[in-house]
């Protein structure tokens, strides 16, 4: 009897790249906006329809985002396209989540997020998307933003709620919905936000979500700041982080990157922890440090990184 490929169940979706940068766009602003990120080299564009919008000019902007995806389906390569979309509260919402669903869509970035429900909703209508579609089931990435005392509160459930969620983090710009719902007062240094962002990225590693980004900078000329800040963030274990202008991609691509003095170390870190185990010894001093085969497996990972998800990134 032959199969109904109908019936056949889509292949699962491939890993989620790395992405060290993530440029908003105004949706109303894709045509003009979206040549300058691509030429900034951003690793993903994320397509706002949402606080970047006047609400008078959303209908025009979803068709701008639509259009932008359509093309990106038709001829696939440069920075992946999420949308930022209002929050999934009301029929409209639900029905422009369908419009945009298709092939060119990488993730959805889902604002104003109070628990893990709003994470299982959206979940149950990007897979009845996704099925309309013919698209396997978790094509679309779920990137929450964590942005109310209950959500940061529950990073962990949020992140679990769903396998879709991918990039998920600690957003703390100055200004906006963070800081009024935490009531911290923003500093260049944050100081004020760094165990806050330090407590979700753990939660969300805890959940297995992969590839969690901070963010935002908002002084828009102030690159030093912008550096210092994507340093400690990178210090704390995220792996890129959203951007709101073309001039910060570089900065975070370079960053959240590793240099080529740090892959040259955990190349010769791993031979030497490899040369030491055929000689049948556990531990070796390199470079003045004791290292052992945890060392050796955290410089690995790092070497896959560059040749895994850089490729990831070029493609």
């Amino acid at each position: 009897m032959s199969s109904d490929p109908r019936r056949t169940p889509p292949l699962a979706p491939a890993p989620r790249p790395l992405l060290r940068s993530l440029l908003f766009v105004p949706g109303n602003r894709t045509a003009s906006w979206l040549p300058k990120a691509r030429a900034a080299g951003a690793d993903a564009v994320i397509l706002d329809l949402e606080d970047a919008v006047p609400e008078a000019d959303r209908a025009a902007a979803l068709d701008q985002v639509t259009n932008a995806l359509a093309r990106q389906a038709d001829t696939p390569g440069g920075p992946a396209l999420f949308v930022r979309v209002t929050p999934l509260d009301t029929w409209a919402a639900a029905e422009a989540l369908r419009g945009i669903c298709g092939p060119g869509l990488s993730g959805i970035v889902l604002p104003k997020v109070t628990g893990p429900d709003d994470i299982r909703l959206a979940d149950r209508l990007l897979g009845w998307c996704e099925r309309e579609h013919g698209l396997p089931r978790g094509h679309v990435a779920l990137v929450p933003l964590l942005e109310s005392a209950r959500a940061l509160h529950d990073a962990h459930g949020c992140a679990a709620a769903a396998g879709r969620v991918a990039y998920p983090g600690a957003i703390t710009g100055a200004g906006g919905d963070v800081e009024r719902a935490v009531g911290y007062r923003w500093s260049p240094q944050g100081c004020e936000t760094h165990a806050l962002r330090a407590r979700v990225l753990l939660d969300v590693r805890a959940a297995g979500a992969p590839h969690p980004v901070a963010g935002l900078w908002t002084r828009v000329g102030d690159l030093d700041g912008l550096r210092a800040f994507a340093e400690q963030n990178r210090a704390l274990g995220y792996a890129g982080m959203m951007a709101i202008h073309p001039s910060h991609v570089p900065v975070l691509n370079e960053v959240f990157a590793p240099s080529t003095a740090e892959l040259e170390r955990a190349a010769r870190l791993v031979a030497a922890v490899e040369e030491a185990q055929a000689d049948g010894t556990g531990a070796v001093t390199f470079e003045g440090e004791m290292v052992d085969e945890a060392m050796a497996a955290t410089a690995r990972s790092l070497l896959e990184w560059y040749t895994v998800g850089a490729d990831s990134m070029r493609e």
